[in-house]
């Protein structure tokens, strides 16, 4: 009842139009900084596996073959710092989006729950609540909502999209202690973990829910999502995977074997090859590490702010001092052909902000640091 009651909020990029047309004019061509869509080729060792597992008559597992299971779980150990992922708790996922906006519906909230999410975020928690019946508070605090005994499901996400902050493990383990006296699930996007640009997350990586030093030797009420989109430019494969309880993970499991919610076969066999190959990982991390320090400089040629944003997929940038508006700045970046993301998608906090995404290639980076610097 709550869609057709009109409860979700319009698609937000698709107020972007005017101003999409505004930078489309502009006599270089349009520099597309506003989707976090990747537009590196996908590599070939991925794109050899689902060729060979091209043929596949037979339906695939909505619990993911074995062999992809095992790849997840020596993944998280390999880079993730979490050993003792049981693969049975492993579930792929059709992208994570899906999963981001269904988890509240598959855990069987509603009425009277509350989800908690980051103040600033991603707005598809917000949707996924709704989608549920649930209510979202957004909140950074965990004193703004332990206690309650009506929360039922916190979302975070670190690396915080859209600001590309981290949660290092005594502020996940307050949560999930938090979560864990009330009996809520916490559920963790880390789909830009493997993305850090700054120490000490470098040398240490960026940690996980499941984090033994987080998760207390227990994985009771933790789900840990993540995708490879970003790290292997897999967007169009729709590859992601939750992971963590293993009664959690059986209950979302019968879930969607009875909806139909299955990963095809062939895609499950490239990620197969995307998890097991860290070298295109580390290829694509130098690709945006080269396109981040050339559109920082040139913003900061250009005399605007730029946050800190130690990981992530994007710069967090605001017009000087207390800032503007950010669909000023979203219009003035526009007259340089230069298309980014308002803040006030993710949140009343972030107003005066802009999300530029590092996903365009060289040339489109380069042109658009060359507009910035001489703005």
């Amino acid at each position: 009842m709550g869609l057709l009651a009109g409860a979700l909020p319009d698609f937000p990029w698709d107020s972007l139009g005017p101003v999409t047309e505004r930078a489309r004019a502009h006599p270089d061509g349009i520099v597309d900084l506003s989707v976090g869509t990747p537009v590196d080729p996908t590599p070939a060792v991925v794109r050899d596996a689902l060729a060979a597992a091209a043929n596949a008559p037979g339906y695939p597992t909505t619990h993911g073959t074995p062999a992809l299971r095992e790849a997840v779980a020596g993944w998280f150990a390999r880079r993730r710092a979490v050993p003792d992922l049981d693969p049975s708790a492993v579930l792929p996922t059709v992208g994570s989006k899906e999963l981001v906006a269904l988890l509240p519906s598959l855990l069987g909230l509603g009425p009277g729950d509350v989800v908690v999410h980051p103040e600033i975020a991603y707005p598809t928690y917000d949707v996924g609540a709704r989608l549920a019946g649930a209510t979202p508070l957004p909140a950074d605090d965990v004193e703004v909502w332990a206690g309650r005994e009506d929360v039922r499901l916190v979302w975070l996400n670190s690396p915080g999209n859209p600001h590309g902050q981290v949660r290092d493990v005594g502020e996940l383990r307050r949560v999930v202690e938090a979560a864990r006296r009330i009996g809520a699930v916490v559920a963790s996007d880390e789909c830009y973990a493997l993305l850090p640009w700054e120490e000490p997350w470098l040398s240490t990586g960026v940690p996980s829910v499941l984090d033994p030093a987080v998760a207390r030797g227990s994985h009771d009420g933790l789900l840990a999502v993540h995708s490879l989109s970003k790290q292997s430019n897999l967007a169009g494969y729709r590859a992601a995977f939750v992971a963590g309880d293993p009664v959690l993970v059986s209950r979302l499991l019968e879930v969607r074997k009875h909806a139909g919610m299955i990963v095809p076969a062939p895609v499950q066999a490239a990620m197969v090859a995307a998890l097991g190959d860290d070298e295109h990982v580390a290829e694509q991390h130098e690709r945006y590490r080269r396109r981040r320090a050339s559109l920082l400089a040139g913003f900061e040629a250009a005399g605007l702010e730029v946050d800190p944003s130690p990981a992530g997929l994007y710069l967090w940038v605001r017009a000087p001092g207390l800032g503007q508006d950010c669909w000023q700045t979203v219009a003035d970046l526009a007259e340089l052909g230069i298309l980014v993301a308002p803040g006030a998608f993710y949140g009343p906090a972030a107003a005066r902000h802009v999300r530029v995404a590092l996903t365009a290639s060289d040339d489109a980076v380069a042109r658009a640091a060359a507009r910035l610097a001489g703005a």
